[in-house]
């Protein structure tokens, strides 16, 4: 054994024997009854992307989990990877559990890159609830082995460690390209020439429900899908074959009037008007207009073939009759991805055509103008288009079918949900040290007997310099560098449209007070004082345009 893996060894059986000494795992009879717990995220899907959201992708899966569960309209990440991740894999707001810019280390333990010991996995709480943890796809909070998902009380993981991985081995495509690297466990592996990473994930996945045997579980299913590179199966493209030879304009207006017979968009909101970045889809040229749809065909692929994985966990659920107790809550980790803003960041050059194992394309703004129907602007900033995600919850034995609900929640809210479900406490201290309190609220009242959310709990973002404060009805947003505040009425704008800061200067000022008081309590610091100066990082000036799209990231 190499002293690389004899490190990671006797740290995991270290961490291990701690956990043991500190609590004894719960009896088979305590743990009977307690639910199984699926919790799956896709990556830079935007908030229409599901058909249950206005989309024409074929979701036929996703759409029966919303059709008989519930849906929020207002559900909310923090608009890029690695800070998602973070908030949601252990109920913090991003900077408190470490990662306040991204899994890169700035010299300050609120951005360190990596889940600090104050912040308690999924994992840690649930295992001494008597669960089975596992995790199965991307981890993208702390790349030293030390911090992988084994260290971190997952009992299982397969998936890789950074933010962004091929979908196939690609060897076949460039000469000496390095294979796709995996982590099963704590051993590094490779994807298998052949192998859809998609199907890998799901793979492993379902091995590791068959491997809870009594034991309720937890499941962690973190698809890179539909993250770049555009990378599908060709009998899955095939199936949108000119679908998006109407162009991005006609398509979003198309996805608008679905949302609203859906219930899921307001007839009487405003919506976001058309980014002055969006060219006009009859201004392309014929080979420019097949160019573009091709990178659609290849992106609803991508999402098509997350729906058909869902078909298998839940075949897979029904013949081990675990169905009727089981919660499945899906969720995106932030808005479509935008275009590029230099940041000493080069493009990667595709060697192969779109969609197959050697494209590094990616979707851009003109698509992801559609996939965030109907809001403004995308990934990497806090605008709703960058924050917004879609939000189903399906558990036939507690929750009714076909809710459509306001929600206004955050990824800070999924972690006390589920230890509420679970009967799990979230201790004070663990292995000596002293715990973060959880921020968030419980969803349970709201996904089982549909009690709102108090109105006046604000929420709050801040990553790379870009801040927001949602409160009740209103919302003050600003973009590094202006750092200028501008409010909106989300209740009649949430394409935020109209800003109002000058209309409602004292609204502005409370909602600042609140930001002030938050960002002291959670460790944020100036962006100013740390800002990554070039060094080709992710996001370092996104937003510095608030009409522009954000840095081309993981």
């Amino acid at each position: 054994m190499n002293q690389f893996f004899l490190s990671v060894t006797l740290t995991a059986l270290a961490f291990s024997t701690a956990v043991a000494q500190q609590k004894p795992r719960a009896s088979a009879k305590s743990t009977a009854d307690k639910p199984n717990i699926i919790l799956v995220m896709v990556d830079d899907l935007g908030y229409s992307d599901f058909g249950a959201y206005g989309s024409e992708i074929q979701t036929p899966t996703i759409d029966k989990l919303a059709r008989e569960g519930l849906r929020l309209r207002e559900f909310y990440n923090n608009s890029i990877c690695a800070p998602t991740r973070a908030s949601l894999i252990t109920g913090q707001y991003h900077h408190k559990a470490g990662v306040g810019y991204f899994n890169v280390n700035l010299g300050l333990p609120a951005y360190q890159g990596w889940l600090n010991k104050e912040s308690l996995t999924f994992g840690e709480v649930l295992k001494q609830a008597g669960y089975r943890t596992y995790l199965s796809g991307k981890w993208h909070v702390g790349n030293d082995s030390l911090y992988w998902p084994k260290q971190r009380g997952f009992d299982r993981f397969y998936g890789f460690i950074n933010g962004a991985s091929n979908y196939y081995d690609i060897s076949p495509y460039k000469e000496k390209a390095p294979p796709v690297e995996l982590v099963e466990d704590n051993k590094r592996i490779n994807l298998e020439p052949g192998k859809y990473l998609t199907d890998e994930i799901t793979n492993h996945a379902l091995s590791y429900i068959n491997e809870s045997k009594s034991a309720p579980f937890f499941l962690y299913l973190a698809y890179n899908a539909p993250h770049w590179p555009l990378q599908a199966p060709a009998e899955d493209i095939a199936k949108y074959k000119d679908r998006y030879a109407i162009g991005w304009d006609s398509l979003r207006k198309e996805r608008l009037v679905k949302q609203i017979k859906l219930g899921i968009a307001d007839p009487k909101q405003a919506i976001a008007a058309h980014d002055p970045e969006v060219v006009s889809w009859e201004s392309l040229t014929y080979d420019e207009q097949q160019l573009w749809q091709r990178k659609m065909e290849v992106y609803a692929a991508m999402v098509d073939h997350v729906d058909q994985s869902l078909a298998r966990l839940l075949a897979e659920l029904k013949r081990l009759n675990l169905e009727d107790n089981t919660l499945i809550v899906l969720i995106s980790d932030n808005g479509a991805q935008g275009g590029l803003i230099p940041t000493g960041r080069k493009r990667p050059r595709s060697s192969g055509p779109i969609g197959s194992a050697g494209s590094y394309d990616y979707q851009e703004q003109n698509w992801a103008y559609v996939s965030n129907t109907p809001f403004r602007n995308y990934k990497a900033t806090p605008y709703e288009g960058g924050i917004s995600a879609p939000f189903i919850a399906w558990y036939p034995k507690k929750i009714k079918a076909g809710i459509i609900a306001k929600g206004t929640a955050h990824l800070i809210d999924l972690a006390p949900t589920f230890y509420d479900l679970a009967g799990a406490k979230y201790p004070d201290t663990f292995n000596g040290v002293k715990t973060n309190p959880l921020p968030g609220l419980s969803l349970t009242n709201l996904l089982f007997q549909g009690t709102a959310l108090p109105a006046d709990r604000p929420i709050f973002w801040e990553r790379a310099g870009n801040r927001a404060v949602r409160k009740g009805k209103w919302k003050i947003v600003s973009i590094f560098p202006q750092n200028k505040w501008q409010l909106f009425d989300l209740e009649a704008d949430r394409g935020e449209t109209t800003d109002l800061a000058t209309k409602h200067p004292e609204i502005v000022s409370e909602l600042n007070v609140d930001y002030e008081t938050w960002a002291k309590r959670t460790d944020v610091e100036p962006y100013e004082k740390l800002r990554p100066v070039s060094q080709g990082l992710p996001g370092g000036n996104a937003g510095a345009n608030q009409n522009r799209s954000a840095t081309r990231i993981e």
